[in-house]
């Protein structure tokens, strides 16, 4: 599969077995290279979808909580990692949703196989504000969670992450590990769900998705103390007005 031939979303297996034998061999490795801070992972469910949101400041941020979370979870991830043969299988294998990045329809389709995982009782993983933060910064919102949420009538988990921007800044290569002139820590908080029902049946209304998202922002906000910039982040580290909004892309994309 190339970047450019989206996905089909009833062929989309989500997360499984070899996420679980990764996750059983990284795990140890993981805490003996970093500490890890764990708040809040009693509040997901055990069983049945859910959507977790975090903010995203690291290339690290999907595989770290991926290694946190105790049940499989699926991802959106750019449709350039389907190129590279070294990343073609795998990263599928693993449970990334690829998503092309122009935008229309193939992006569309992304949300659709996210849909077909939450359908069948999975979790799912998208960030919000739908690229890296470059300064740190926590950016506004976009859509695709509230869409996804009220179309499934599944809760969102807004997630903190604090720290692997540190470990691993945006334009670092290898990141740093636990040496002695190191005290590398990674914080990962989950806080309360938030509850679409009181939405249902309305998720083609516009200001209703962008309540719930502006409410997961502030809730994600409040897990991680970064200062909140009310405009769109872009892959460049360039912003987005956020005045324009009938006009946004549904869709998170993490590079």
């Amino acid at each position: 599969m190339k970047a450019n031939d989206g996905i089909k979303p009833a062929e989309f297996r989500g997360a499984g077995a070899l996420q679980r034998r990764v996750r059983r061999v990284a795990r140890p490795v993981m805490k003996s290279l970093w500490r890890f801070d764990l708040e809040g992972f009693d509040r997901l469910p055990t069983t049945g979808p859910a959507i977790l949101c975090p903010n995203h400041v690291s290339f690290l941020d999907s595989a770290f909580l991926m290694m946190a979370v105790p049940r499989e979870i699926s991802f959106v991830g750019k449709a350039e990692y389907m190129d590279s043969w070294k990343t073609r299988t795998l990263f599928p294998a693993m449970g990334m949703i690829p998503i092309d990045r122009a935008g229309g329809d193939k992006s569309a389709a992304a949300l659709d196989a996210a849909e077909v995982v939450l359908r069948r009782g999975e979790l799912f993983g998208i960030f919000p504000e739908g690229t890296r933060s470059r300064d740190g910064m926590l950016y506004k919102g976009r859509t695709g969670a509230a869409r996804l949420a009220l179309k499934v009538g599944c809760p969102i988990f807004p997630v903190g992450i604090v720290g692997t921007r540190e470990i691993q800044p945006p334009d670092a290569v290898v990141p740093k590990v636990n040496f002695p002139r190191f005290n590398m820590r990674c914080s990962i908080r989950i806080g309360e769900p938030i509850d679409v029902a009181r939405y249902a049946d309305r998720d083609a209304d516009h200001m209703v998705l962008r309540e719930i998202t502006d409410e997961l922002m502030f809730e994600i906000r409040e897990l991680t103390g970064q200062q909140y910039r009310n405009t769109y982040a872009t892959k460049g580290g360039d912003v987005v007005s956020g005045q324009v909004e009938n006009g946004e892309s549904p869709v998170a994309v993490s590079p």
